[in-house]
């Protein structure tokens, strides 16, 4: 049996219970050595088989999935954050289907939710922003024209880019192209989560700018929309005059 796990964000406390109860539990462990929190391989057992994936192919994690089934040993696939972001587990599925391999997903906590948390934000305001766009710009991985940034930037929605810090001169250019103002807010979280977390507040015009002087390229998460404004209505929700199922407003 294989099970993918989502790791968390970066802190080894965020990774879930059922998570964690795997990985104490696995023979083999094959995770993601550029981005996962190494710290989170102190809770496998003693003798427990681990992989770096940074240094693997695709062919040679499967490889090591099907010796690791021969010998009746079960497997902890772990990936960053939520493993259904950005985790190339579907080619891995595919391919496990093919030689009868059983699996299971096991979700984690991804880091777009980490990123929030550390900077105390709420990615849905009312009369603001009540929709995230998850992406991420192209570079060499293609995206398809139809998702491009500049096309999402005219909803002027919340939006959270991934695997995007090292091209952020074209990202800071592409989204005032499709709507954005160049005074949008940005919030910039490094290693979210992680012990050396760190944050830069920002704009999209100023974006390129503060990437460079703290040398900033890889493993952060680029927040845009004014969400990160002062501005917003109150929750009807939580309104004395608003009722609903579970409470009569105020008259």
């Amino acid at each position: 049996m294989l099970y993918f796990v989502g790791a968390g964000p970066g802190a080894v406390d965020l990774i879930t219970m059922r998570g964690h109860r795997l990985l104490t539990e696995a023979d083999v462990v094959i995770y993601a050595g550029s981005l996962v929190n190494p710290e989170l391989l102190n809770y496998c057992k003693e003798g427990c088989e681990k992989y770096n994936s940074a240094h693997m192919t695709l062919e040679e994690v499967i490889d090591a999935v099907k010796k690791a089934e021969s010998e009746n040993k079960m497997t902890v696939r772990l990936h960053t954050g939520d493993s259904s972001i950005y985790g190339a587990i579907r080619e891995q599925i595919d391919i496990l289907k093919t030689f009868n391999i059983k699996y299971e997903v096991v979700p984690g906590v991804s880091s777009f939710c980490g990123a929030a948390a550390s900077i105390g934000a709420e990615y849905t305001l009312p009369n603001i922003s009540q929709s995230v766009i998850i992406t991420r710009m192209e570079g060499r991985t293609p995206v398809p024209e139809r998702e491009s940034i500049k096309s999402f930037a005219a909803h002027k929605a919340t939006m959270v880019l991934f695997l995007s810090s090292g091209l952020t001169e074209e990202l800071s250019k592409e989204l005032i192209a499709g709507g954005y103002e160049p005074e949008t807010p940005v919030a910039v979280v490094y290693k979210a989560t992680w012990p050396d977390e760190k944050i830069f507040k920002c704009t999209i015009e100023t974006l390129p700018i503060v990437m460079k002087e703290n040398n900033i390229n890889k493993t952060a998460l680029i927040l845009v929309g004014n969400f990160l404004g002062n501005e917003y209505d109150r929750s009807e929700l939580y309104n004395p005059t608003f009722s609903h199922e579970f409470r009569k407003g105020i008259e």
